[in-house]
């Protein structure tokens, strides 16, 4: 059976485990020094499900303490895998998988883990894992996923909920094909390139998603043993193998951390380093960032933002290279405080504006037109009770609260905790006031 020691954040000593927790912030403070930024949450995980490719020990460094990442280490030993943590690396080991069937309940609380269907399939020559339940901010469909695997030789039916994917024939080995994807889909496009790295021939992914993860992803692959290339442009050519080996390999920085702890500066007016940052993966939120006005100096490792009067400006979510979406709703945050009108399209995910009424609840003044936000910056945000209804919105509360006069309780923390390790304990060091806490008034008085 699988041996699976990784922490969640509520058991680490940063944490309070309470029934109901929310952070309890003090507004109006500029922040000052250094914001440390963690290894990046959405690549560790798909680095984790790589590890059902081979039988060595993979060592992955440089892994955030998250739910979310807790949440794949049980998924891995499930289906019999080792995780272990040390530090802030992991150990795992696929030695002993003798399973190919996905639980329901840890696929259904974490989308991420459908992504085992790749490696599973082509380690095991099956898979069997359930359909990914609903989404917060809007559907995600896995028809790409799908579609692929049947270019790669698999036979794919969908019952039940249920994806079962087997691979026919005497040897039980994918075979190499070309894939054109319609939608330039990350978890797709990284589901694809594991199938393929144990496939026999080429396989040919034109579309493919351009994201930093994707790269990462073919980092770690090709540390393995794998022939990738391309990875980070629309076409990745993957030549298979007949096996792949460990590998110790560090997790990039987490942008989307970055961008958040940038923004943070901003919208405290503040003057702040964030290390470390790879600015080319952040380039759409820098550039906008300098077109409201705040002053950014890239030192080798990390990025030094100023900011003091900020103006508006109009931005688009789009796939990587452009606007991430999931910095989305804590640009708003900041947008909501800045001199003028700006005009915010989102157009990745359908009901990804529910952050808007909870501004609104603070101060800020939004109008909704469909997919679009028309946010009229206000001098001010008023401190309020507010609920983070998915990741990021949990995030953009945060920072609304930062800049907020008076107190912000935000509520919705289990969604923060899957994307952020100790966000006010990072935030605290760097000058902010904010306190975790069972219930409004339960925990310790906050000094001024």
């Amino acid at each position: 059976m699988g041996l699976i020691a990784v922490p969640s954040p509520t058991q680490s000593s940063s944490f309070q485990t309470t029934a109901n927790p929310l952070l309890e912030i003090r507004g109006g403070r500029r922040l000052s020094g250094e914001l440390e930024v963690s290894g990046a949450k959405n690549s560790a995980l798909v680095l984790m499900a790589a590890c059902l490719l081979t039988r060595d020990t993979i060592r992955l460094r440089n892994v955030p303490p998250l739910t979310d990442i807790a949440a794949m280490g049980d998924m891995l030993a499930s289906l019999g895998g080792r995780v272990a943590r040390h530090g802030d690396a992991l150990e795992l080991n696929g030695d002993a998988i003798n399973n190919s069937t996905a639980p329901y309940e840890l696929v259904n609380s974490l989308r991420a883990s459908f992504f085992c269907i790749g490696p599973l399939l082509a380690r095991m020559g099956m898979a069997k894992v359930p359909l990914p339940g609903g989404c917060q901010i809007g559907t995600r469909p896995v028809v790409e996923h799908v579609k692929g695997l049947k270019a790669l030789g698999a036979q794919v039916t969908i019952e039940h909920g249920v994806v079962t994917a087997v691979v026919p024939g005497r040897g039980h080995r994918l075979t190499g094909g070309r894939i054109h994807m319609d939608c330039p889909s990350v978890g797709a496009t990284e589901t694809l390139m594991m199938a393929a790295a144990l496939a026999d021939g080429e396989t040919v992914i034109d579309n493919a998603a351009l994201e930093p993860e994707v790269v990462d992803l073919a980092g770690l692959l090709i540390a393995m043993g794998a022939k990738v290339r391309g990875a980070g442009t629309p076409t990745i050519t993957i030549v298979g193998v007949e096996r792949l080996h460990g590998a110790d390999y560090a997790v990039i920085p987490d942008r989307i951390e970055a961008g958040t702890f940038l923004l943070a500066a901003a919208i405290t007016r503040s003057h702040l380093r964030v290390a470390p940052v790879i600015p080319e993966h952040l380039g759409a939120v820098l550039t906008k960032l300098e077109e409201a006005g705040c002053s950014l100096e890239h030192d080798g490792i990390g990025l030094t933002l100023k900011a003091d009067h900020l103006n508006a400006v109009d931005l688009r979510t789009q796939p990587f290279p452009g606007f991430p979406t999931d910095l989305q709703a804590p640009f708003m945050s900041l947008l909501a405080t800045a001199k003028g009108t700006s005009v915010i399209t989102e157009n990745i995910f359908e009901n990804r504006l529910q952050h808007v009424a909870e501004l609104q609840r603070m101060g800020a003044a939004i109008r909704m037109q469909g997919n679009t936000a028309f946010v009229e910056g206000v001098s001010r945000l008023s401190g309020a009770p507010v609920q983070g209804t998915d990741l990021r919105a949990s995030a953009a509360m945060v920072l609304a609260g930062l800049a907020a006069e008076g107190i912000t309780s935000v509520r919705g923390l289990e969604f923060l905790d899957r994307g952020y390790a100790n966000l006010e304990g990072k935030l605290n060091a760097a000058g902010a006031c904010i306190e975790r806490v069972n219930a409004p008034g339960s925990g310790a008085s906050i000094a001024a």
